[in-house]
Formats: structure tokens, C-alpha cells, sequence
């Protein structure tokens, strides 16, 4: 850093945060677990294609990439995926079981030999997909779910528990496959097996529920031949929320549900009794939208490790006589809903503003220090290595902003800042509001090199937790239900008057960008407020009828029934809330960023609306990406879009960052 700051205006700061630094920095390390001693997980890699491989850290603490590429170690299940690899040490050796993406095959690995398939493929529909897997040595199988397409359409779809051979001998047939349950729910997430062997709990629901809405724990024993018998429902309902369900060591089941408006622990005893093991006014849980996401992990001593909090998250222990949390030491502030334990080990992925998702191990036995009553929390896996000064880092503020009716909006709040540049005094920076997607999901308050490009340079950010979003309990979580499209834009707007009101933003200088449901409500912004200069839409969702009537897959299909309403009862509603309907209400400059793959929002939807677009004159750029789906992952793509968005802001908000191509503008 130099000793001398210069003044320039906002945008055209210099800095060394490229797009392909940010690319590469894209995505971050998940699915933590233990194969015996050892801590394994899974982890981005943008430059090889955009795929996850295996990674393992040895006794040594080295970490070794397994798989090379082109295995992919993702699950396509509800196309979210979820939990993709389980393992376990035999004869010495690791054994573990992974889903590969390219034939969503199950695979079983060796160290020392290829990946041998478990699985068959299947030519109808989306073929055989698997996730969750949980393997049962006893029997030689892996338990998991199974999603069977049984048609060409996106919702000709089963999905039931199954029990896979371990010797490959289901590899070329599906009748080697045991099914554990039948179609009677059409969600199901994996089976968790009690220490005994004898009971197996899992959730499941049904359309046009999301799991956020109402779950049911269902619980059957397991017989001496391997089977399950008769399910039952033991918590749950429509109308609440089950996120995960685990046995404690003393055959405790253990579950989060948000019957009181926050998902809390509660557990049943041996005896059937059932208590509440921590009552807060916080979140032990959150919403599935992976198979296998974890939020709490009983440990052999009988204390919970829990992934828990309120608009944030920590990494604590829980002890369920008391009802105390004990919260780990460090500087994460945010932690993913991925645990492992093993003895008194516990290992999560936990991240801050400074610092991305890094592996951590947090050791429970108690050690000699009493400030260390835990342990210590430390990194062991996918470390922060900065590339750059931290200097240049944003610093973000955790701002309550107020909205329509004086309801509260929480929102992270990203200065411009630059170790060495200031722009003149009497300018105003421009600002970008950024919307998450879900809805139902939050932005966590953890170090974004997205962010940093823009803010390194001169734009601010505002990432906006609008109503709806998760973290903050049910009800506020509930404002979005028959409100998609209205809460979430007048709760960014608002967040954005209010930085220009208080002289943080430059009003004319406004924009707003989001990907999936975050791309609706960028473009039922650009619709319906006249806020905003400018906006970047990322594979959008921009017609409500056609994505709710058979142009989605299968576990989003009916999710517009509660964030819009029935389709059958209120059409005109979906009709109304349509940027595909209203496209030539938009007259501020665009950018449309779509992946070609992507069969949750397609790439029909995009070209429906600049179809309806064309005469407006209008200045836009629609890039689609060849090899995309749901995100992008390619650290090609994400260069591109990164570059193409500022030079978007530039051209419109009239600024001038060095070194960045031209983004062409049509009329």
C-alpha cells in the first residue's frame, strides 16, 4: 500500500481483485465427514469445468485431491442435490461411496483402484439419481434415496428409500436394488439408523408443500431380514417444519422443528417421553434445500454439536440436560449446515467476512486451559489464502432497515472501500442492491470476492435479507407466502431509498442484480419501481404461469402456490406479477445472464420476455452460456458475467474502471 491516497471518483478506483480472482475463488468447501480418523469433504474446483471433487486430509494434515477430473462429485436429486459421499475404514482402507454428476451414478472408491459403479443407468426420463447415502457395513449395503424418473416429463418422478449392494451387483440391475419404502410421500430425505440397528427415522412430504412449510418425521423399525416395517409418523405436520432428525448414543431421537416459530431441538426419549432440549428464540435448523443438510450432530458423550442462531450462525455445544450452548472461540461468524463428529471431534465449515468457508475442527474434550473449556476451534482444511491484501477487503455493516408498515428489514451494508483511492468529497457513491435467491434463503455475512470486485473499485453493495428470508423465524419467514413479488421488491427498494435518503447512496446511481428467485425479484423491480437505473438478471424466474405449470422440475412445481397463491384460484395474480407480462414496462438499461443447461428456470423463460421486449429500444445485453445449468460454475462463465456487470453500471451510472471490456448494448 502506498503512503499517498489519491482522489478519484467512484467506479474508476484501480484494483488488483480481477474477475478471474474473483472466479477462482468461487464456491467453497461442503459435505464434511469422516472416513476413521480421517476428515473428508468435497470442494469447488471453477477452472476444471466447474466440478467438485473429493478431498481428504491425512493423518499428516496434507490434503489430498482424489478423483481427478472428469469425475464430479454432485448429486442432481430435487436437482439441488444434496449430501453426495459417505465413507468408512475397511481392512485398513478407506472405503467410500460418492454419486458421480455426469450419469448420477453411484460409485464405490478404493485408494487404490478406479471408481466401480453400484448403480444402473436407466434411459427414461432423468434416468436413476441417488443422495444421502448412509452405509450399512452390517449388511453390505448403502441405504439412501432413490429418485426414479418414470417418464420423459419433469414431475414423472418417484422418489422412495433403497438399499444398495455393495458388491456391484446392482451395477446392470435394478432389481439388485432394494426398495425400504414405497411411494406413499414424494419427498423423502435419507434414513438415519438408531445406535442399536433397530429403528431407522427419516423426513418426507408432499406437494404442494416445500419442507420449510411442514414435514413429517416418520419412523419404522428395522427387522432382523433388513426391511422396514410399517412407517409411522412420530412428529410433524403440514404446518410444521422438521429440518433434520439424528439418534443421540442412548437411542434419544433428536429433531429440529419450528412448532414454537424457530426451529428448536427437541427429543424423544426410550421411554416415548418428549422434551424441548434448548427452547430459544433462535434457529436450530434451516430450510432443505439439500439432501443430508446438517444443523446438529449428537456426539458418544451425550452433548449435541449445533450449527445454530439468529440472522447468523454459530458453531456450539449443547448440553441437553441443562439446555446450555457453549459456542466455539474464533473468527467465524457464519457456518455452513454441514457437521461431522467422531469421539469428541466435531467438524463444520465456518467462514466470516474476512475469511471464506474454511474446514473446522473443534475438539469437545475438555483441556488443562479454563479458558478452553471446549478446546480449541482451528482450521484443518480449504484454508483462507489470501490473494490479495486483505486491505482491500469490504467492511460491511449488519443494518436494520424499516419498510412498508414499519416492518423491519435486515440487510448487510458493503461501502465502497479502497486501501488508497477517496473520491472527491462531494460525491455520492453508486450502489447495488443485491438479492438472494431461494426466496427461501438467506445472504450470509461471510467474505465474497463478487463483492470485493465491486466495492474494491468504487461500488458500494446492499445485500438485502427481505421478508422471507430465512434465519430470522417463521414469521418473518411466512411474509412472503402470496406476497413473492411485492414484499421482497418494496423491502429492497426500501433498503435502497433509505441509502440515499441518509446520503450513503447516490440516488440516480441505484441498481439491483440477483440470481434465480433473485433474479424475479431483480426484474419485478425493474417492473414495477422506478428505484433503480439499471439491473443485472442471473437465470431468472420472469413468468409465474409457465414456471407453475409444468416448465420447472419437480420439487419447485407447486412452490408458487404459497408464495403466490393456487394457480386454479388466483391466475390473474400470476398474470399481474409477470415481468414476461409486463416487459415493456421496463425502460431502464439491462443485462440477462442465462445458463442453457439450467432446468430449474429455462432458458425459454428469457427468451419469452425479450421477445415481448423488442420494439421498446430499450438497451440490453442477453448472454447465454452453453454448458450452464442452475449457477454458474465455470470459471470462464463467471469472468464474463463479473466483467460484463461493471461494464454495465459503468456505461449507465457514467463511470470508468480500468481494463474492462465493453459490454455491447442493444436497442
Amino acid at each position: 500500500m502506498g503512503d499517498q491516497v489519491q482522489t478519484l471518483p467512484y467506479g474508476s478506483w484501480p484494483s488488483p481483485i480481477d474477475a478471474t480472482l474473483a472466479a477462482a475463488h468461487d464456491g467453497h468447501a461442503e459435505f464434511v465427514g469422516f472416513v476413521g480418523e480421517e476428515v473428508w469433504w468435497t470442494e469447488p474446483r471453477p477452472t476444471e469445468g466447474g466440478r467438485r471433487t473429493l478431498v481428504r486430509r491425512g493423518a499428516d494434515g496434507r490434503e489430498e485431491s482424489l478423483l481427478p477430473a472428469p469425475w464430479n462429485v454432485r448429486s442432481r436429486v430435487i436437482e439441488y442435490g444434496g449430501q453426495p459421499w459417505t465413507g468408512t475404514v475397511r481392512d485398513g482402507e478407506p472405503l467410500v461411496v460418492f454419486v458421480n454428476f455426469a450419469d448420477q451414478r453411484l460409485y464405490r472408491y478404493q485408494a487404490d483402484g478406479d471408481p466401480q459403479p453400484l448403480t444402473p443407468l436407466s434411459p427414461v426420463g432423468g434416468g436413476l439419481r441417488w443422495v444421502d447415502p448412509q452405509l450399512r457395513p452390517d449388511r453390505d449395503e448403502v441405504w439412501c434415496v432413490l429418485e426414479e424418473f418414470t417418464g420423459d416429463g419433469p414431475t414423472d418422478v418417484r422418489r422412495v428409500l433403497v438399499a444398495v449392494p455393495l458388491d456391484g451387483s446392482g451395477a446392470q440391475d435394478r432389481d439388485a436394488v432394494r426398495e425400504l419404502t414405497d411411494e406413499r410421500h414424494r419427498f423423502v430425505t435419507g434414513p438415519r439408523v438408531s445406535p442399536d440397528g433397530r429403528r431407522a427415522a427419516w423426513l418426507a412430504w408432499d406437494h404442494p408443500r416445500m419442507p420449510w412449510d411442514g414435514t413429517e418425521l416418520v419412523v419404522a423399525d428395522v427387522t432382523d431380514d433388513g426391511t422396514l416395517a410399517e412407517p409411522r409418523t412420530a412428529a410433524g405436520g403440514p404446518e410444521e417444519s422438521i429440518a433434520q432428525a439424528d439418534w443421540a448414543a442412548d437411542g434419544t431421537l433428536v429433531y429440529s422443528s419450528d412448532r414454537t416459530g424457530w426451529w428448536n431441538l427437541y427429543g424423544v426419549g426410550p421411554d416415548g417421553r418428549e422434551r424441548a432440549l434448548c427452547p430459544r428464540d433462535e434457529e436450530f435448523g434451516g430450510p432443505l434445500w439439500k439432501i443430508g443438510s446438517r444443523w446438529f450432530a449428537p456426539l458418544e458423550s451425550g452433548l449435541i454439536a449445533v450449527v445454530h442462531g439468529r440472522g447468523a450462525t454459530a458453531l456450539g455445544i449443547l448440553d441437553p440436560e441443562t439446555g446450555e450452548v457453549v459456542d466455539a472461540a474464533g473468527p467465524w461468524t457464519e457456518y455452513a449446515p454441514t457437521l461431522a463428529v467422531h469421539g469428541g471431534r466435531v467438524v463444520s465449515i465456518g467462514a466470516s467476512p474476512r475469511s471464506a468457508y474454511e474446514v473446522v475442527e473443534l475438539d469437545t474434550v475438555p483441556h488443562a486451559s479454563p479458558s478452553s473449556a471446549l478446546g480449541r476451534a482451528r482450521v484443518i482444511g480449504a484454508a483462507q489464502d489470501d490473494p490479495v491484501d486483505p486491505a482491500y477487503y469490504p467492511e460491511p455493516q449488519i443494518r436494520t432497515f424499516h419498510g412498508p408498515a414499519g416492518r423491519e428489514i435486515h440487510a448487510h451494508v458493503y461501502p465502497p472501500h479502497h486501501p488508497d483511492h477517496v473520491a472527491p468529497g462531494d460525491e455520492l457513491p453508486p450502489y447495488v442492491v443485491w438479492a438472494h435467491g431461494g426466496p427461501t434463503s438467506r445472504a450470509p455475512l461471510v467474505l465474497d470476492l463478487a463483492i470485493a470486485y465491486f466495492t474494491s473499485r468504487g461500488i458500494g453493495v446492499a445485500e438485502v435479507n427481505y421478508g422471507g428470508s430465512t434465519g430470522y423465524g417463521r414469521a418473518y419467514r411466512d411474509r412472503l407466502r402470496e406476497q413473492w413479488g411485492v414484499v421482497d421488491v418494496e423491502d429492497c427498494a426500501a433498503v435502497a431509498r433509505a441509502l440515499a435518503d441518509e446520503g450513503t447512496a447516490d440516488r440516480d446511481r441505484l441498481a439491483i442484480r440477483g440470481g434465480s428467485a433473485g433474479g424475479w425479484t431483480t426484474a419485478a423491480s425493474l417492473t414495477t419501481t422506478d428505484v433503480y437505473a439499471c439491473g443485472t438478471i442471473l437465470y431468472p424466474i420472469l413468468d409465474l404461469a409457465g414456471w407453475g405449470s409444468g416448465e420447472t422440475h419437480d420439487f419447485e412445481s407447486q412452490y408458487l402456490e404459497t408464495l403466490v397463491g393456487p394457480l386454479a384460484e388466483v391466475p390473474g395474480r400470476y398474470a399481474e406479477r409477470s415481468p414476461a407480462e409486463h416487459a415493456e414496462r421496463v425502460t431502464t438499461p439491462f443485462l440477462l445472464l442465462q445458463g442453457l443447461d439450467d432446468v430449474i428456470c429455462p432458458p425459454a423463460q428469457c427468451e419469452r420476455f425479450l421477445a415481448r421486449l423488442e420494439g421498446q429500444r430499450v438497451p440490453h445485453a442477453y448472454i447465454a452460456f452453453e454448458g450452464e445449468g442452475h449457477g454458474f460454475r465455470r470459471a470462464t462463465t463467471m469472468v464474463r458475467v463479473l466483467e460484463s456487470e461493471l461494464s454495465l453500471y459503468a456505461q449507465v451510472f457514467g463511470l470508468n474502471p480500468p481494463g474492462i471490456p465493453t459490454l455491447e448494448l442493444a436497442k
